[in-house]
């Protein structure tokens, strides 16, 4: 759906827009008729304000994606590694050098418009084992199995330097206690040595190439101020390594 809906429209993404709605726990119930009215307003205004998007009562692509992903039943994915290596001491890492580029599926990487204040970038590792795959349904239906509405993450930045789209970015993340607010939240598939009993920078080259290139394109189009770790913030590992000693580090304004 294309279409940015709002008090006044009418039709059948209407309509869906009002059983989403009438699927999260807000009461009293929408009558589904297609009428972008007051009581359907209210309902839009009421779940952007749970769900940490722009309360501007309009649905556009990214509250339209929360909606769905809220009320989505749960698919488990792969089971959950576990994580308790990642509370180690962050990893001492060696100079590397590699150059910005776009990722694989860099034509259907979207990067949209929100009025959300976005000033820092945070990197995140999903503390996965060095050379194991995972998608973005894993990691989302480890995060729903939380309790969670959606994926914590923005972005996933996979072993092979695709970039795939997380939650939407007009909606705050669940991805560092405290600092969620004002904030991008970018994890790439690994941080664990291979047997997941140590932490590691396992980002490989096409990782941190694209790593760089995303980071880029956000600091373009957002005022970010800061592009940091998540051991900045928490005493983990998480991503694995120090960006304030990565190339990362440089590209905020």
């Amino acid at each position: 759906m294309a279409t940015l809906l709002k008090l006044g429209s009418k039709g059948k993404a209407v309509e869906e827009v009002q059983t989403l709605l009438n699927k999260t726990p807000a009461k009293p119930k929408l009558t589904v008729d297609g009428d972008f009215g007051g009581k359907t307003d209210k309902a839009v205004r009421h779940f952007q304000e749970k769900s940490g998007l722009v309360v501007d009562g309009k649905v556009g692509p990214q509250t339209l994606a929360a909606l769905k992903q809220t009320v989505a039943p749960l698919k488990p994915g792969r089971p959950e590694p576990a994580k308790g290596a990642i509370v180690s001491p962050v990893p001492e890492t060696g100079p590397t050098s590699v150059s910005p580029a776009p990722p694989p599926n860099a034509k259907s990487v979207r990067i949209l418009d929100t009025s959300r204040v976005i000033e820092e970038v945070i990197v995140h590792c999903t503390a996965t084992p060095e050379g194991k795959d995972f998608t973005v349904d894993d990691v989302r239906a480890w995060h729903k199995q939380r309790g969670w509405s959606d994926i914590g993450y923005h972005f996933l930045v996979y072993r092979d330097g695709r970039v795939i789209a997380g939650r939407p970015i007009g909606q705050v993340g669940a991805h560092v206690s405290g600092r969620n607010t004002g904030t991008v939240g970018i994890a790439y598939i690994g941080g664990l040595a291979a047997d997941g009993q140590k932490a590691k920078d396992t980002r490989t080259d096409a990782q941190r190439s694209s790593l760089l290139w995303l980071t880029m394109q956000l600091a373009a189009k957002f005022p970010v101020r800061k592009v940091s770790g998540h051991n900045e913030y928490a005493s983990k590992a998480c991503p694995s390594f120090d960006v304030r000693k990565d190339q990362l580090s440089t590209l905020a304004r």
